[in-house]
């Protein structure tokens, strides 16, 4: 299966695109920081997606999302432990793709260690990620279907010093910078902006679903076709979007503890040109039977490459392009 043209774009494009096409989570060896993006005052000064103070100015809708997902964020970050099952199922043309995986993470700050399993399969191919941080280094092997298997290796000690040099950005956890799970949820904030939170019920239990969209300079910089769409109020609208590429996210967070539960990637799906349409789900992942608090067995975070795949010392290119997280 061939991967899109999109995978080789800088950061979570390249991540995202194979999401869509191959596997739920890649390493991400490209430049953290958004270019053209911004600066952003901390949402964290209202209390990560609790309740805001009696005296405090009302939030517009974008506030409130922004808020709770980056409450969700630092909810995920802040766990002792946890384990969590998750599977995915993805519609990329005419095929659908359907996957599962397991992601353990155990300790805090510096101490953080992580290990994230998925296998995905489509028809007579698989797709295979499995990414680990012993909090020495950072291993992440990828093996997409015919494509010969990539390992690739990072020195966590420089990516530590490197995020000192950030500042008071730099003191969140290292796992954000490295990979697993946290990863994939920190470059969706990176990379998106969210601008609706809407209270609900899935299966008796209250939620948030908060909705967001491509940062419009952002897209422009990895797309560069779109930069003239990008510039209009209205922005890059679902038909103008390539194939395969989400046009906007949705998240279900569960609001008692603030923890995610279902990311889905919305589109509108078939080759191009299509037909102005609502965009609809591509890709969705469940995570489920999430266990807080349950201690990791340590050699969870062993990693033993096997000696016939050839390792790719990433770590100089890697924090060279590194950049802070947006607060």
């Amino acid at each position: 299966m061939r991967v899109p043209r999109f995978a080789r774009a800088p950061g979570f494009l390249r991540r995202v695109a194979v999401v869509l096409a191959a596997a739920p989570w890649t390493a991400a060896s490209a430049p953290t920081a958004a270019r053209g993006e911004p600066a952003a005052t901390s949402v964290y000064a209202r209390g990560a997606g609790g309740a805001v103070p009696a005296d405090a100015e009302p939030e517009s809708p974008a506030a409130q999302a922004e808020r709770i997902l980056a409450g969700a964020l630092v909810a995920v970050d802040r766990l002792p432990s946890v384990q969590i099952r998750f599977r995915q199922k993805t519609r990329i043309g005419s095929r659908v793709l359907v996957g599962s995986g397991l992601y353990v993470q155990s300790g805090i700050g510096d101490e953080q260690r992580y290990r994230l399993e998925s296998l995905l399969n489509a028809d007579t191919e698989t797709f295979e990620t499995v990414e680990v941080s012993d909090g020495v280094t950072a291993w992440s092997y990828r093996r997409l279907g015919a494509s010969p298997p990539r390992l690739e290796r990072t020195d966590v000690r420089r990516v530590r010093e490197r995020l000192v040099q950030f500042g008071p950005q730099g003191e969140n956890s290292i796992s954000p910078h490295l990979g697993g799970l946290q990863r994939s949820l920190w470059l969706m904030r990176q990379w998106f902006r969210f601008q609706a939170a809407t209270a609900a019920e899935v299966d008796g239990q209250p939620v948030w679903i908060v909705e967001g969209r491509w940062h419009q300079a952002s897209l422009a910089v990895l797309v560069p076709s779109l930069q003239e769409a990008t510039r209009r109020d209205e922005g890059v609208l679902p038909a103008e979007m390539p194939d395969g590429m989400p046009w906007s996210v949705r998240f279900t967070i569960t609001r008692s503890d603030l923890l995610p539960r279902r990311i889905e990637y919305l589109a509108i799906p078939g080759p191009r040109p299509v037909d102005p349409r609502p965009p609809e789900p591509i890709a969705v992942l469940d995570l489920f039977d999430i266990r807080p608090g349950e201690p990791v067995d340590a050699s969870a975070f062993i990693y033993r490459p096997a000696p016939q795949i050839g390792m790719n010392d990433v770590t100089d290119g890697y924090v060279a392009g590194m950049g802070p997280m947006r607060p």
